[in-house]
Parts: C-alpha cells; structure tokens; sequence
C-alpha cells in the first residue's frame, strides 16, 4: 500500500479541504486500518469551523486534520496485538486516530470487531453512539419513567432510541423540523417542534401530568433559557421543588440559580465514551480495567453500541441524510453549517479505486 494517505482537513476560513499526509507509523498496541467509512459530528467537530466562516483570523495556519469516528478493515497488527488480524472488519473512535482520513493508525481498545451484518457505514455512528449511551446510563433510567431529550441531533437521537430500550417513554425536543420527523420515523414516542407548538402543553399531555423524571441536553451554545424550560416540565413535588436528572452532554453553556432556583433537579455531566477514553496507556492495552469494578468502558459501550445496531434495535441507518465522497466534504461542512435544517447524519465515503 501507498505509505501516504488522503486526509479531510479544515482550514482557518471554515472551510474543508483534502490534504495529503505520511500514514502515522504503527506502534505497539495498534491496528493499521484501510477506512471505508467515517462520520461527521457537526456538533464538536465544526464549532470552530462555524466562527471561522464568519470571522476568518487573519493568520491563516495550515490546514488542520479533523474526525474522531470511522470503520474499515485491518490491515497490520502491531506489536503485542492478539484479538485483530488482518482483514477483520472494525470500528474505530478517537481524536486524532479516526479522522476522515483513508488509512488510520488506532489503538486497539479504541477499535471493536463489527458483527458480520453491520455495514462501515453503520460502524462509523459507534462513537457517537457510545456518547448517547453514557448520557442514558448517568441519567440512571427506571422502567416506565418519563424522558425528555433537547436536541435531536445524532447524538440526541440514538440517547432517544437507547432511552426506549432502557424502558422509558421518549419525547424529543427541537427546532428544526426535520430532526423531530427522523424521531418519529424510526420510532420515538413524540416530539416538540420548539417555537412552533406549546412545549409546556405537550409536555404535561405526554407525562399524563406527571412531568419528566429525566432529560437528556444534547445542544451546544447558551442553553439558559432551554434548561429553564426543562426545568419547568420535570417531576413537581407537592412542596413546589422540581425533581428529576438533566444529563449535560455537549458544548452547553447556561446560567442558573442555586438553591430554590434549581429546586431539587440533579444537574449531571456525561463527557466521553466511557472509562478509558483518553487513558493513551489503557487505548494501547498496557493494562485493563478490572470488569469487576468497571464493568463498562469505552471499549466493552463500542461492542454493546455494535451489538444493538446488528440486533436491529438502534437502526442508525435511519439517521442517514447524505453520504458524500471525501474528496467532495466541504460540502458536507458546508451543509452542516449553512443548512443545518436539510442535513442530520453524513457519512464520509473513501475511494481506494480498484
């Protein structure tokens, strides 16, 4: 194979472009992988891109490698490697390893097998599905409890669908219509076109009165006055003090008062995939995590996430609007960026010719 791969890179005016780089050399613990398929995750991945196109700096820099999500077949084990081989199929997650890019260097508990029925395509939504799912478990679901999730975005999406699974009653929150019609196609419970009809009303209609015992934020920006507005449709004690979990996932930033303010709502961050993510020895198995006490980590959500799409009960397929060429992914950016209201999931495909 070539030694020099295709890379998606964005540059300092928001704009995308196809840069070619040196194929990272293998190191112990890691897979070399031919990409087929990665996925775009407008909301972290193109914040910067978003101000750039706006404001452009005038130091233009180079153009800077982006993408955290793909899959692709195994083409080189390194060095202390055992459970790949070359042409296994897998997923890959991770800043800086699984860019939009056709060949990737990844650590090994940063890559799981995909199940024979699950296509690159769908092994590209495992990142962010695994964020979905940490949200869901830090939300900590009860059976038959009520959940409101703001944000219907990829990520708000599949913690809708996994929020089912759990056993819960899903509504979803946002403000673009196309969003709340993917959630009603593929299943979820009901949804709130904010702006456009009365989240309050739908809200009490929904939870039979009851309000909502858990929601999930996964918006970015000023979020004070949609947590407000979460605030005010959650479990309401006869004291008067709301109650309930709000899980925080994404670039949310909002204000609130304390004490009376709040009422007795636990505020809950949920960052990451899981235990491990980030632990650069751990990604490359110097050690593991006991299972005994940390029976889930980043790489044990990726083959769970995996087995719920092959099982057919996350269906991301559904969450697919667009799929595009690498070499044509400014588009993609473009499209995210300047019509966030006509795009959701957009899988970037590579072409390695014949």
């Amino acid at each position: 194979m070539s030694r020099t791969c295709q890379v998606g890179a964005l540059d300092a005016t928001g704009h995308a472009r196809v840069i070619t780089e040196e194929v990272p050399p293998l190191r112990k613990g890691a897979l070399l992988v031919k990409t087929h398929a990665s996925l775009i995750s407008p909301g972290t991945e193109l914040v910067a891109a978003k101000k750039a196109r706006l404001a452009p700096p005038s130091d233009p820099g180079a153009p800077k490698p982006f993408g955290y999500q793909s899959a692709g077949e195994v083409l080189e084990v390194g060095e202390g490697v055992s459970e790949f081989k070359r042409g296994d199929r897998v997923a890959c997650l991770g800043g800086g390893y699984a860019r939009h890019a056709t060949y990737a260097v990844v650590p090994k508990n940063l890559c799981a097998r995909l199940p024979d029925n699950v296509s690159f395509e769908e092994g590209a939504f495992a990142h962010l599905a695994m964020t979905s799912l940490y949200a869901i478990r830090r939300g900590e679901p009860e059976l038959g409890e009520y959940l409101l999730v703001v944000g219907l975005g990829l990520v708000g999406q599949m913690a809708a669908r996994l929020g089912q699974i759990a056993g819960m009653y899903v509504m979803g929150w946002d403000t673009v219509a196309l969003r709340c019609e993917v959630a009603r196609k593929w299943g979820i419970d009901d949804t709130t076109l904010i702006a456009k009809e009365n989240e309050a009303e739908k809200a009490k209609a929904f939870t039979r009165g009851l309000g909502f015992d858990m929601a999930v934020m996964a918006i970015g920006g000023d979020g004070t006055k949609a947590l407000e507005n979460v605030r005010n449709v959650m479990v309401l004690s006869p004291d008067t003090n709301r109650m309930g979990r709000i899980c925080l996932v994404g670039g949310l930033i909002f204000q609130c008062q304390g004490g009376a303010g709040i009422g007795n709502v636990d505020l809950r961050g949920c960052s990451r995939t899981g235990p491990g993510y980030h632990d650069e020895p751990w990604e490359h198995g110097e050690y593991e995590y006991p299972s005994a006490f940390i029976r889930w980590t980043t790489r044990s959500n990726m083959e769970f996430v995996l087995r719920l799409i092959s099982e057919g009960r996350l269906n991301v397929k559904t969450l697919i609007t667009h799929r595009i060429p690498l070499e044509r992914i400014d588009e993609a950016v473009a499209a995210h960026i300047e019509k966030p209201e006509t795009t959701l999931g957009t899988v970037i495909l590579m072409n390695h010719g014949a």
